[in-house]
């Protein structure tokens, strides 16, 4: 954590700021280990300051009492008047600008400049922080493929014992939720998304009461959450049986994906990665229908920079982390996606996805 400490606060010289000061409960937890739903991470290039309030004091000075000077606010010593404190003469203070709102941006200068900070000007550093977290250490990478592994077994118990005609997606969405959560999960890293037959068009379709039948493509997208960090997965299973052309589809997501995996690989610019999987589908005839990018990053958020998009241009550093996700949807008939997740290294990549991909049918 020392390391991690000492790369974010980096950021205050590469920026020329006096402080850094990261109000998301996302950082806040990249910074610190400890989860809460208020508080202030502040950065100067003297100290660490964390300030909560009685929620969390006794917790926060129990973990981080000794990497950070733990303030508690209270109504009548507001973060605003501490950061204040520790900021007697600054000028520009770099913040999350994905993170904070106009309204709360407007609230902070205000009251900065009733404790004495006038003029202060609150600076764009959410980049800086985003760099940092999409590099991942490896016991970020232990708890993404312990998620991983949770989400991996609860998909195959469903699949063996519980999806099959009769059962609608709700139900198989319900059960796949219990079975991550019995298995160690803390929560689901996003609202699983389970659709059958012509509700497979929909990417981000909602799991309805649609009974799942015979013949059905089932794309099922699940994730979970332990310590703190994200696992995303996708797999599109047939039910019964399957035509000659939802196999020959199948296929050609299935190369296509490949493709786009052989290519990820650190210092590849993002739009490079996804063109080698869009390629296998635009040549097969089916480009019109792959509408998404071929992956994004994830962490300690689902969707978190770098992306593997036709619009990144960035070259996707060691240590990234990203979906491999492409697909080819039907509308009104049906749609396949097959995703895994893999980690980024100079030569390659690293798939933390085990689950098998071949055509499954049920």
């Amino acid at each position: 954590m020392t390391g991690r400490l000492e790369r974010i606060r980096a950021i205050i010289a590469e920026q020329k700021l006096d402080a850094l000061m990261l109000t998301g409960e996302v950082s806040r937890f990249y910074a610190t280990g400890l989860r809460s739903s208020a508080g202030v991470a502040l950065f100067t290039p003297e100290k660490n300051v964390f300030i909560t309030d009685f929620r969390y004091i006794e917790a926060a000075r129990a973990k981080l009492g000794g990497s950070f000077t733990v303030e508690m606010s209270e109504l009548a010593r507001k973060q605003t008047k501490i950061v204040c404190e520790y900021l007697p003469r600054a000028k520009k203070i770099g913040v999350e600008g994905d993170v904070i709102t106009l309204r709360a941006a407007d609230a902070w200068k205000k009251e900065l400049a009733e404790n004495g900070l006038k003029g202060v000007k609150l600076i764009p550093a959410g980049a800086g922080v985003h760099a940092l977290r999409a590099v991942k250490e490896p016991r970020e990478l232990d708890a993404m493929r312990r998620a991983q592994q949770i989400a991996e077994h609860a998909l195959e118990e469903v699949l063996r014992g519980f999806l099959r005609p009769g059962v609608t997606e709700r139900a198989v969405c319900a059960e796949l939720v219990y079975r991550m959560l019995k298995g160690g999960a803390e929560k689901v890293s996003f609202d699983p998304i389970v659709v059958s037959g012509a509700n497979g068009s929909l990417p981000h379709g909602e799991p309805s009461g649609r009974v799942i039948e015979r013949g059905d493509f089932v794309t099922i997208d699940i994730g979970c959450v332990t310590g703190g960090y994200c696992s995303d997965m996708t797999r599109t299973v047939a039910v019964g049986e399957a035509t000659e052309e939802m196999r020959a589809v199948y296929g050609i997501v299935l190369e296509a994906q490949k493709a786009g995996i052989a290519a990820a690989k650190a210092g590849v610019a993002g739009k490079e990665i996804d063109a080698a999987a869009r390629a296998v589908i635009t040549d097969a005839g089916y480009g019109a229908f792959f509408g998404h990018g071929f992956g994004h990053g994830l962490g300690l958020e689902i969707h978190e920079p770098p992306n593997a998009s036709p619009s990144e241009e960035r070259a996707l550093p060691a240590g990234a982390v990203i979906s491999a996700e492409p697909g080819i949807y039907l509308p009104g008939r049906f749609g396949v996606r097959i995703e895994d997740v893999v980690v980024l290294t100079e030569g390659g990549c690293e798939n933390l996805t085990n689950a098998p991909k071949e055509l499954r049918i049920l």
